[in-house]
């Protein structure tokens, strides 16, 4: 029997690299090692090696030659481990697995690095521009709303149509998705201008039953129950921030800063309970969206429910106590609410409406089949992937503060 090793080289008229043509050389070499015939491709070549005879070179290699040697010791490995003997080709083959591990590893935590310095640098620019939006208030804070509500809906009617959900159901037809987005965002409009949300939202819940009524074809319950859902979640919740943050002018004047609030942006009389409400609002839930992750990821070892495998009871905890402690310590800055027991409920009321918002989206998505609700903010995914805590909270906030604080807690 002959002692050198070849290579049937198929369909190819490329040189051999560096990396095959050192398997053949040297055929005295004393670690030569008998492997079975095998196929395997490597980059555009087609190639078989004949392992009956032995394969020489396998020794100790170095650099970019002997981490594909190891590769390619591997792939055969892979393709016939019994006909594998014991010694050095083994190591060879331990070596190629560890390599591909490592650079697996590596890859892996660099993508991580990256989306956390994309959701570090996108978050701190969308927390400026919602605080400036916030201070500004009027159409301003409205017209980002509505746009906010009309992107959401959209994702919303699409997660509805996706293959996960329509397995179960008959999703609505696409023009009425699209018109109950327009409807979704003039909703916040009209509350400015109106006052009143629910001669829009009754009307325009007649008019998609009507539309579902006339179309084509059978109409099926599933698509007047998610259409109503949709006019419900992304159009009729929002509506209570602009409530919220437009409707409740009562001054709040209790502290320096309402005081000397600078006239270009509006003198005292901007700021109101209604913008004091919204800060403390949308900063506690900022703030028990990031207890709860450090929570979570320092001491998370039971799981919250199913819905959303990730969270957990000691990350929820946390943000139960980060989002209590950010409220009393805004209410003392602020003066507002003047009781500690009215600041400690408004605490808890905007952290479980933050966490079942949160838990409703994510049922959504699991449903659909899908991680994220789009893909237009990087690192973040969807508009309502961003909003989901907030979705059901001013409407908590807006019933506590109207309802159970006297003279809206001034």
């Amino acid at each position: 029997m002959a002692t050198t090793s070849y290579l049937d080289l198929n369909r190819c008229s490329r040189p051999l690299p560096p990396s095959l043509s050192s398997l053949s050389a040297c055929p005295c070499r004393p670690s030569a090692v008998t492997l079975p015939r095998s196929r395997a491709k490597l980059g555009g070549l087609d190639f078989s090696i004949d392992v009956a005879r032995p394969v020489v070179g396998l020794g100790p290699t170095r650099g970019f030659l002997g981490r594909h040697r190891r590769r390619l010791i591997a792939a055969v490995a892979r393709a016939d481990p019994d006909h594998l003997p014991d010694g050095n080709a083994k190591q060879e083959v331990h070596k190629g697995h560890e390599l591909s591990v490592n650079e697996d590893a590596v890859a892996e935590n660099q993508e991580k690095a990256s989306q956390l310095k994309k959701r570090i640098v996108f978050g701190l620019g969308i927390g400026l521009s919602i605080g400036i939006v916030v201070l500004a208030g009027g159409w301003v804070f409205t017209t980002v709303v509505a746009a906010a509500v009309f992107v959401g809906a959209r994702e919303y009617f699409e997660l509805v149509r996706s293959r996960g959900i329509t397995a179960g159901m008959t999703p609505p037809p696409r023009y009425v998705s699209r018109v109950c987005s327009v409807i979704c965002a003039l909703m916040p409009l009209l509350t400015l201008y109106r006052g009143q949300i629910d001669v829009s939202v009754t009307s325009a819940a007649f008019l998609v039953a009507m539309a579902l009524h006339l179309q084509r074809g059978n109409p099926r319950f599933a698509q007047l129950s998610s259409t109503m859902f949709g006019l419900f979640y992304c159009g009729y919740l929002p509506c209570f921030w602009v409530k919220l943050r437009c409707g409740l002018a009562a001054p709040a004047l209790n502290t320096g800063i309402g005081a000397s609030w600078p006239i270009l942006l509006g003198g005292q009389a901007q700021w109101t309970v209604g913008l004091v409400a919204t800060l403390i609002s949308f900063s506690s839930i900022i703030a028990a969206d990031t207890y709860a992750f450090m929570g979570g990821k320092a001491f998370g070892r039971t799981p919250l429910t199913s819905v959303s495998p990730k969270k957990t009871w000691e990350g929820t905890i946390a943000g139960l106590c980060g989002c209590i402690a950010t409220t009393v310590v805004l209410s003392k800055i602020f003066c507002w609410p003047k009781s500690l027991l009215s600041a400690i409920a408004f605490g808890i009321l905007n952290f479980f409406g933050s966490v079942f918002g949160d838990l409703t989206e994510s049922m959504i998505k699991r449903d659909a089949g899908v991680k994220d609700s789009g893909s237009l903010i990087p690192g973040h995914g969807g508009i309502l992937d961003r909003v989901d805590s907030y979705i059901f909270t001013g409407a908590l906030a807006y019933s506590f503060v109207k309802t159970f604080l006297p003279l809206y807690g001034v």
